[in-house]
């Protein structure tokens, strides 16, 4: 399987669109246009097809974690959510 073929099926199982992944990709600072995304999603025939590599996948699955579970708590902050309320017993 592919780096391309794991980028697809993770797009598809989240119901990401393209902007989605362009502002996921942000999140760690990766800049990317939609023509070059789209470029991984072609069929490998395609002559616009372009291979995806080790260092795109990464900052995807590194933005995908900030964008599903938010941003890592600095040393020393409380890791606790903000909705999450805190029992008086």
């Amino acid at each position: 399987m592919t780096n391309n073929d794991i980028f697809k099926k993770l797009r598809v199982a989240h119901k990401l669109r393209d902007d989605d992944i362009v502002k996921i990709l942000a999140l760690v600072d990766f800049r990317i246009s939609k023509s070059e995304l789209n470029a991984f999603f072609r069929k490998e025939d395609h002559p616009k097809y372009m291979e995806c590599g080790d260092q795109i996948l990464r900052n995807f699955l590194n933005g995908l974690i900030i964008h599903l579970r938010g941003p890592m708590p600095k040393k020393g902050e409380n890791p606790t959510k903000p909705d999450q309320k805190k029992s008086n017993k």
